[in-house]
């Protein structure tokens, strides 16, 4: 049976929300664009014309719920009730029926319909939205994995704020009485995002080609965890032609040989020395760890590349055990917001004191406890714990029997730093001379959020330590006693 193939009808981008009487306003989906055809032959087509039917069978629900229609929508994977692009990106890679028939039944896929072209035969692309809209609730039944996407009318701004706060990417607005324009971005939809953004070093450049083969084609990015580059991809969009100038012209001067990551497949790259810094915009960090419809927006001069962390773009999450959000990485790295305020408050090309480079695995847990000859002497009270040094300074010492003294809990501190001695110079985080006071291993008796109770086995400490928090201080005030054996 021949058939007219159509052509998706694209947005354009709006700076940001607004209101209007014209308009109506939808949420903006993250996930494959998809005309589906619902006629015989079934057929789900990508933007680019891909057959998706294979990947998506659950979505065949769509004969059972409408016939001799043709409707445009987007394919999604809900992950806690927002799409999830990465789990939706495994979907389409699936290749072998049994992988296919596994993931739909682990991460089944739902198709969003927001529009109607054509019914019986007949196209109704010249037909205003809102005519549109009317048809395509008459003639398509919601299912399992097949949804009508809502919409609101004028309220934009309200709605906007409302999409944000649900943790959903944005609005698309779409003029009421628009026809629908195949292929064309005429203004009459719009799409409304609030892009993240975050500082990157340039750790190189892919190789350019048409208008670009005399200059690049996109920026390998990174940021630093622990002192190691950590790649968040590339970004291609975003550049002046004045710009593309400017960053060739500094390109020149700091060439490299050194790979600091493996570049991805098909990629020829000129890698850099780690020393410009430029803010891109970016949609979503992927689980691969992979800034997502990535923009460049400026070079930041004012920034070194060793404060481009990678806490800039992990979401710590807490729940009502204070157990955080494990987001590995590299294979092998410590979870990056362990660590992230340690590294983020210490130039690791001035300072002495230990990047992170180890995990301990295995065998009793340690404890040090460091004199540290600061602007005032205190002790370093560090407990391991999770792969890192969960850390207290002591102003007046560790207590003896009958004492209580104030522990003011610091930052975590990487596993190196049990070993640590020397002199932090001055202007740097805790200048001042560092020596061990009294090392060894211990046993967790009690650990909870307001509670730690452990038994110490140490050169000079031997016994029960008691931490308790203060509630009516500071959260990170707690009182240190000597327990009772």
């Amino acid at each position: 049976m021949s058939r007219h193939i159509y052509k998706p009808m694209l947005a354009k981008v709006a700076e940001e929300a607004f209101s209007g009487k014209d308009w109506i306003f939808e949420v903006k989906w993250d996930g494959f664009r998809t005309i589906a055809y619902v006629e015989e032959p079934f057929s789900l087509k990508s933007r680019n014309e891909k057959e998706l039917k294979q990947n998506f069978p659950e979505l065949a629900q769509l004969t059972k719920l409408a016939s001799n229609i043709v409707v445009d929508g987007e394919i999604v994977v809900m992950r806690e009730g927002k799409p999830d692009f990465q789990s939706l990106l495994e979907r389409g890679k699936a290749v072998s029926t049994g992988e296919i028939e596994r993931q739909s039944s682990r991460a089944p896929a739902v198709y969003i319909v927001f529009d109607i072209l054509e019914k019986d035969g007949e196209s109704l692309t010249k037909l205003p939205l809102t005519e549109r809209k009317a048809i395509l609730q008459e003639s398509l039944r919601e299912g399992a994995n097949v949804l009508l996407c809502d919409f609101i009318e004028a309220k934009g701004e309200a709605y906007f704020q409302s999409v944000l706060e649900k943790g959903l990417e944005g609005v698309v607005a779409k003029r009421r009485d628009s026809m629908y324009e195949e292929g064309l971005r005429t203004g009459s939809w719009l799409k409304i995002k609030k892009l993240k953004t975050c500082d990157c070093v340039i750790f190189g450049y892919s190789r350019g080609n048409k208008s670009r083969d005399a200059t690049f084609g996109a920026l390998l990015l990174g940021v630093y965890n622990n002192g190691k580059p950590v790649y968040l991809g590339k970004v291609g969009t975003g550049f002046t032609e004045e710009m593309i100038r400017t960053l060739i012209g500094k390109f020149e001067k700091i060439k490299a040989d050194v790979a600091p990551f493996k570049p991805e497949a098909g990629d020829v790259v000129t890698w850099l020395e780690p020393k410009l810094v430029c803010e891109v915009a970016y949609q979503v960090l992927t689980r691969d760890m992979r800034l997502r419809m990535a923009r460049f927006r400026r070079l930041r001069d004012d920034k070194s590349p060793e404060q481009c962390t990678l806490d800039q773009v992990i979401e710590v999450k807490k729940t009502g055990s204070e157990e955080k959000d494990k987001s590995e990485t590299q294979k092998g790295a410590l979870e990056p917001d362990k660590l992230s305020e340690y590294a983020k408050k210490r130039h690791f090309e001035e300072t002495p004191e230990p990047k992170a480079t180890v995990e301990k695995k295995g065998g009793k847990p340690i404890f040090v406890i460091q004199e540290h000859h600061a602007r005032a002497l205190h002790y370093d009270f560090r407990l391991e714990k999770d792969g890192v040094l969960k850390s207290w300074a002591v102003p007046k010492g560790m207590p003896e029997s009958d004492m209580k003294r104030l522990a003011v809990e610091t930052e975590d501190h990487p596993y190196e730093y049990r070993t640590f001695e020397g002199t932090i110079p001055k202007g740097q985080y805790g200048a001042g001379t560092v020596k061990i006071w009294d090392k060894g291993t211990y046993e967790a008796k009690i650990w909870e959020n307001d509670k730690i109770e452990v038994a110490l086995d140490g050169q000079r400490l031997k016994g029960r330590y008691v931490l308790v928090r203060l509630k009516r201080a500071g959260d990170k005030d707690w009182l240190l006693l000597k327990g009772k054996e």
